[in-house]
């Protein structure tokens, strides 16, 4: 075990100090993986930070329901014992008192308001629900419509389901853009290591005379291709925090403008991990490749 572990770590080793040989080359490289890893992973983020934002703004995802005019306190009380039991998620009530008093504050609309004869409005309740999935919206809302005293259910369904097929629309383009971008990460390790592999032909071949095995040849490739993606995959996670971080005073000051104090989610460490092993694999897949590809000539 001690005699396997040790060489690992001395291909390891040399693998680093063949990415430092030259480098000029090897950042040039890492920009285009890193590159190659932004796109994908700064949709993947847009995307979870629409996502937090949809999750914040509740007047997305409410139900109003309206009752009808005649309704009393009892009804209203049946209401809410029925909402409980639902436990399907949080509501509000809005006493028509209080729904005119908005209104009265709206501009313009004070001296409409006094020259009415009565409030005409009705008194409602607001519905958050804890799940946001157009189906749960729309059988919720078919529900509370049959509930006694209730006049009038409001869900913008078509609304909720345009903004679920534009999600799974963005998930689609960013899967197609992932499995383009892996495939240019996997083709710039194969034509790196081929590259190394022509450039240490005679080392190779003298390898070889003198019995290396083929796993002793091809570890350090191996692990070199791995360290590349997995620098290349940090260059990415570094590019897209600087990317974030110049676009969350911009996106603050909109929010702000709308009333939200939505701020911008950035990547985490777990997110930077998952980066830098999805960059290794990929270009230790790719070392691979080329390893097998053009190790045969020396065989």
């Amino acid at each position: 075990m001690r005699r396997w572990l040790g060489q690992h770590l001395a291909a390891l080793g040399d693998a680093l100090r063949r990415l430092l040989a030259a480098p000029l080359n090897t950042v040039l490289s890492l920009l285009v993986i890193g590159v190659a890893l932004t796109l994908p992973s700064a949709g993947w983020l847009a995307l979870e930070n629409v996502r937090q934002l949809i999750g914040d703004n509740p007047g997305v995802q409410q139900i109003s329901i309206f009752l009808s005019l005649d309704a009393e306190k009892r009804d209203i009380g049946e209401i809410e014992s029925r909402l409980r039991a639902a436990k399907a998620g949080n509501w509000r009530f809005v006493a028509r008192e209080e729904a005119l008093r908005h209104l009265q504050a709206s501009e313009g609309m004070a001296e409409i308001i006094a020259s009415l004869p009565r409030n005409p409005l009705p008194d409602a309740f607001v519905f958050t629900p804890s799940s946001a999935q157009p189906e749960v919206l729309e059988q919720l809302a078919r529900t509370f419509a049959t509930w006694p005293k209730v006049a009038h259910v409001q869900l913008d369904s078509a609304w909720v389901h345009r903004l679920a097929a534009l999600i799974r629309l963005g998930r689609l383009v960013l899967l197609l853009l992932g499995v383009l971008f892996a495939g240019a990460l996997v083709t710039i390790t194969f034509n790196t290591i081929r590259l190394q592999i022509f450039a240490q032909a005679a080392e190779i071949e003298v390898a070889r005379l003198i019995g290396a095995t083929d796993a002793y040849i091809q570890r350090p490739l191996h692990y070199f291709g791995m360290l590349q993606g997995a620098f290349g995959g940090l260059c990415a996670a570094l590019l897209v925090t600087l990317g974030f971080q110049l676009l969350t005073p911009a996106v603050a000051e909109l929010a702000r403008l709308y009333g939200s104090n939505f701020t911008m989610r950035g990547l985490t460490a777990s997110d930077v991990a998952l980066l830098a092993a999805i960059g290794g694999s990929l270009g230790w897949l790719g070392a691979k490749i080329s390893v097998l590809t053009h190790l045969r000539r020396f065989a």
